[in-house]
């Protein structure tokens, strides 16, 4: 049996799997119901079920870095998808194909338009028509590393405003432990919905990686956890039919898993960063220590050192859980400290920055600085929460200045500035150019020829080659 054809059995199995997508009510409300009109109501659904069984439909909220690529891949697995973003630059954007994806997801968005399998809008009233709702909003921190649940708190709203019985509900976004109960669980059973009777909640937390064309969503395990096993059986059913799946058997623990994942990155991290200025003080090249370390096939996962760390992932997830903690009252000194290396590393560079120009005998104040890439890794166009960020703000408030060069991020905001990335970066004189990302299409050659300094670490050799 296909996963199409497994998932719209899943909707529309047992007497209380279908639902009358006018807004079927409420279990306390339809206990009130007389006999002739629960027969009929029956009747109405069963009908209206059988019509489905051929098409299940799966609303996607939030079509950002994890929210497209899910719902093209619940597209292309034969699903009929609605995808709901409340920005109409978004949708547009997406409509006229101007979005960072991969070069495969490019190609499943393109086809996927031409097709009636995804509809783009912004009216959350269609959650409603949906058999599943999977949500996929970010989860920042502010400007004090505090958890800012605004966007994740209003898209479950709308979700629980709108939610129907017989709907899988399916939270993806990281957070804290309890998020899903709290957000979602509570409020509908306010609404009088029956978790796990006529209503099912599930927590899988997203594991795409933007930019990696090594690993396709349907070659990634996704974990899930489920408020009943009913509603993880169900989740598994939806979610399987672009991925594998891996059952954990309660909301909390693939709620700990996902925050577990980017706490166990952002740890090494610190230690690689740490390590690299450490062999730094030695006179030895980091990257071949951990080049030669990594050729031991046990017991030792490469990290990489590097200008920091950016996205909505290690530089936000772990707080989500630090501040739980602080809130029970209970310290996690490991995880705090390497947060806080985190965090400093941008400032470090900056440091760096300022040393190899002194060697030159300049001072950062009035110095022309170049910055090669702004996006937080390799291959995508996004700057959220990217070190470059931070590094041309100190360099600019030393009295430096600042360009960037980066082909994937045409323009970008310091505070109420706007910049340009710079075309033909090569034609200009700079005292100091300042490699901070490198992307796959990037040619350096000519950086051979220039005073650089390569936050990447990664870039001697190249560099030498070229020379």
């Amino acid at each position: 049996m296909s996963s199409t054809s497994a998932l719209a059995r899943s909707f529309t199995s047992g007497s209380d799997a279908s639902k009358n997508h006018s807004n079927a009510v409420p279990t306390a409300i339809r206990q009130s119901q007389s006999t002739s009109e629960q027969q009929h109501a029956q009747s109405l659904r069963e009908a209206q079920s059988q019509a489905k069984i051929a098409s299940p439909t799966v609303a996607v909220i939030g079509l950002g870095y994890v929210g497209l690529p899910t719902a093209l891949a619940l597209a292309q697995a034969g699903i009929d998808v609605i995808g709901v973003d409340k920005s109409a630059d978004r949708l547009e954007s997406i409509r006229r194909e101007r979005v960072d994806l991969t070069p495969a997801d490019q190609q499943r968005l393109s086809s996927e338009l031409k097709r009636d399998k995804l509809i783009l809008t912004a009216n959350a009233d269609e959650i409603a028509r949906a058999d599943g709702v999977i949500v996929c909003v970010p989860t920042p921190v502010d400007d004090h590393l505090v958890p800012d649940l605004g966007p994740l708190r209003a898209a479950c709203e709308v979700v629980v405003e709108n939610a129907t019985a017989a709907q899988t509900i399916i939270l993806t976004s990281t957070s804290f432990v309890g998020t899903t109960r709290r957000l979602i669980v509570e409020p509908l059973e306010q609404r009088g919905f029956e978790l796990g009777s006529d209503i099912w909640v599930a927590y899988s937390p997203e594991r795409i990686d933007p930019a990696n064309v090594s690993f396709e969503q349907s070659d990634v395990p996704r974990v899930i956890g489920g408020f009943t096993a009913e509603c993880e059986r169900r989740a598994a059913d939806i979610v399987g039919a672009i991925a594998p799946v891996c059952r954990v058997g309660s909301l909390e623990t693939a709620e700990m898993t996902k925050l577990y994942e980017n706490t166990f990155r952002a740890v090494n991290i610190a230690l690689a960063n740490e390590m690299a200025e450490i062999a730094s003080v030695l006179n030895i090249d980091p990257v071949a220590v951990v080049d030669a370390a990594a050729t031991k096939p046990f017991g030792f996962m490469a990290f990489y050192p590097g200008p920091g760390v950016g996205g909505h992932c290690i530089p936000c997830d772990p707080h989500y859980l630090l501040w739980q903690l602080r809130a029970e009252r209970k310290a996690a000194p490991l995880i705090d400290q390497a947060m806080s290396n985190i965090a400093e590393r941008p400032g470090r560079i900056v440091d760096m920055i300022e040393q190899r120009l002194a060697q030159q005998g300049r001072a950062v104040d009035g110095a022309k600085i170049l910055i090669h890439g702004t996006s937080y890794k390799p291959g995508v166009a996004d700057v959220r929460e990217s070190p470059a960020l931070e590094i041309m703000e100190r360099l600019r408030k030393a009295g430096a200045r600042v360009a960037y060069h980066d082909e994937h991020v045409p323009s970008l905001r310091l505070g109420s500035e706007e910049f340009t990335s710079l075309v033909s970066p090569e034609r200009f004189e700079f005292d100091l150019i300042v490699v901070h990302t490198v992307h796959p299409e990037d040619q350096l050659e000519w950086l051979s020829e220039r005073e650089t300094f390569d936050a990447t670490f990664r870039l001697g050799a190249t560099l030498r080659k070229a020379a």
